[in-house]
Formats: C-alpha cells, structure tokens, sequence
C-alpha cells in the first residue's frame, strides 16, 4: 500500500454495529481495532494506567493491515470496490467540491439519477463534474437504479460536457457502476447509441477531460463517461469489459469461479497500468478507502490537481493529439517478435521469407 494512514474508529464503529459490513479477509484487523477500543475505554472509565499495553496492540494492529492488505488478490479487490461502506461521489462532492450546482436533465426524456452532473469549484477553478451514483440508502439506491444509468443519463452527461466545452471548463467524471441498465425500456430508448456517442464526442472535447474509476467499472456503462486525457484508478477499483461472475458464467457455467474469473480479467489497477489502459494509480488509506474516506479525498483531491495542471500546459490541438495517440494505443499488440533485420536469414530458404507475413503492430476495437 502507498499509504499507510490509520484507520478511522467510525468505520470500526459501523463494522461492530453489523457484521455485513466486514469481508471475511479484514474480520481479523476488525476485532483487534475493536479490543483495542474496548482496552480504551475500559482505561478511561476505571483509571487505569494501559499506555503500554495500547500501544503494543496499535502496533500489531498496524502490522495486520499492512500484512492483510498488501497482497490482495483480485476478487478481493473487487470485494473492496463493493463495500457498502466505500465512499462514493456523493462524499468525494462534499470533500472536494466548493459552490456545487447541480444541472438536470436531458431535454428529450427525462432525469436519470444514476448520473449526476454539475458545475462546481476545485481548487479555486470551475469545473463541470459528471458522475455515477448509487445511493446511500434503501431509497436513493431506488431513485439511482443501483448507479446503472439508462440511455437519458448519458444523453445528460454528454449534454453538460458540450456546455462545458462551450464555456471553457475542464471536464471530471467520475465512474462508479456495475454496468449500463440492460432493460428493455432502455434499448429501446437507444441505450448502446448513447454510450457510442459519448464516446465520439468525448474524443473530440476541447477542453481537458480527467476521468477517475473510483470503485466499479463496469463495462459500457463505465466507458460511456470514461474517455479522457487522464484517466486515474483508486487502487482498490476494479474496471472490466465484463463482471467476474459474469464470466464466469460464461466460461465455467457458474459464478461460483468469480474469483478464477477476476484474475485472468486483469482488471486491477496494477493491471490495467501495466497495459496502458489508465495513467495513474490514486493510492488509498490503508485497508482501503471506506476505512479512512477523509484521506481517502485528500489523496484524490490532490491527484486531480496534479492531472489538471499537467493538462493546463498543453493548447488545444496538443490536447486533442496526445488524447487521439492515447486511445490509439490502447490495446496495441505484436503478432509475433520482431527480429532485427537480416537475423537468420541465412538458415531460412528464399520460399520461405517471400511467403511470411511480417510481423505488425495491430490496434483492437474495443467491444
């Protein structure tokens, strides 16, 4: 973990009140955070003098988060992206966001809550902010489909990206969803049109567009908002073309595999930096972001501002350029090693170099 900051006693707190809220892998740093709490108050409430025997626990429980965090798996980062209790936009627009006015609306259909888009103040600086959101309670998970937009979500957040090119603004999206609604009434209203055009004009904004993965990204739902010069991940987000059990559905008739599934995927953020699929890593407090949501916002806040003013030095036409190579490059790939020329030309017949294909670099579509 790059992080190393202490967990916050309000998340102990929620995780003692019900154990859901506690994966089965972090139950262990949970009981020893919560006897520390206990040995607290007890030496509180009788006056009894346990500084030494506080701090050795504090720091086997600092070992614990370090050793139980350190090497997760896949499927268990994609236990962490899901956590109930891992902050969404929702707090990441209270923590970072100054002046927030909310914009509804797609003028053709209706006001679709899984997608919240807006104009707001980071770091002194107007910005347009368009983002999924799931909800926090029973209610709002309701209102917001569980953050799976529908066609008019998109056609709201494209709409206020071309306001925001029209005013000047730099664009943030953040992506938090399990995937696009795949309803009936949502093909019907052009639910893959949406995405596809999101996606054309995305490529073309004029301004700076910095997307951050903050927990799921579920295939087109995520990359209708997720086009950018930046793109960041958080460090325990997953982002894939497909959910775990999903594929494994698929490959192994059952989801049970899921954990089999994640790991060929690549869809961590090691993974998908190591492709060349996002820029930068946003690192979280340690044991994850729901631990610690206000350093998980200021270590977002402050990526952000680095991504913004990287971006700030580039004109227009740099912009759009270096955003084209950039989509270009994802999922590059060579058919074969390219050997260095003349090398073994003399153990091959002349048949046989006429009739070879050489070897290219290929670019995929993307599905």
């Amino acid at each position: 973990m790059a992080d190393t900051g202490g967990s916050s006693g309000s998340y102990r707190r929620a995780a003692a009140r019900g154990g859901t809220a506690v994966l089965d892998f972090e139950r262990p740093v949970v009981e020893l955070e919560a006897k520390i709490d206990e040995l607290v108050e007890f030496a509180r409430s009788s006056g009894t003098d346990l500084t030494a025997q506080i701090e050795e626990l504090r720091l086997r429980a600092a070992d614990l988060v370090r050793e139980t965090y350190s090497n997760l798996s896949p499927w268990q980062r994609v236990q962490l992206a899901r956590h109930p209790l891992r902050p969404g936009f929702a707090h990441y627009r209270e923590a970072l966001f100054e002046d927030w006015i909310e914009l509804h609306g797609d003028r053709a259909f209706g006001d679709d809550r899984a997608i919240v888009t807006g104009l707001a103040r980071f770091a002194g600086r107007r910005v347009m902010v368009v983002a999924h959101q799931k909800g926090s309670s029973t209610r709002e998970r309701l209102e917001c489909n569980f953050g799976m937009p529908h066609p008019e979500g998109y056609r709201k957040a494209l709409r206020k990206m071309r306001l925001a090119e029209k005013l000047g603004l730099p664009v943030l999206t953040f992506i938090d969803t399990a995937g696009a609604y795949p309803g009936v009434g949502a093909e019907e209203r052009g639910q893959a049109f949406a995405i596809a055009e999101n996606l054309r004009a995305m490529s073309a904004l004029r301004v700076p567009v910095v997307c951050v993965v903050l927990a799921e990204g579920g295939s087109g739902g995520a990359l209708g908002i997720g086009v950018g010069d930046r793109v960041l991940m958080l460090e325990n987000a997953y982002y894939s073309v497909i959910s775990p059990e999903g594929c494994a559905a698929i490959l192994w008739k059952t989801a049970e595999r899921a954990p089999d599934a994640a790991a060929i995927l690549k869809i961590t953020a090691d993974d998908l930096l190591h492709h060349g699929v996002i820029d930068a890593i946003v690192p979280e407090p340690a044991g994850g972001a729901h631990r610690d949501p206000e350093r998980a916002s200021g270590l977002l806040g402050a990526a952000l501002e680095r991504a913004l003013a990287e971006l700030d030095s580039f004109d227009t036409d740099t912009l759009l350029a270096g955003r084209y190579e950039k989509l270009r490059r994802i999922g590059a790939w060579l058919e074969r090693p390219v050997e260095p020329a003349g090398a073994a030309d003399s153990a091959r017949s002349p048949q046989r170099r006429s009739s070879e294909r050489p070897a290219r670099a290929s670019t995929l579509s993307s599905r």
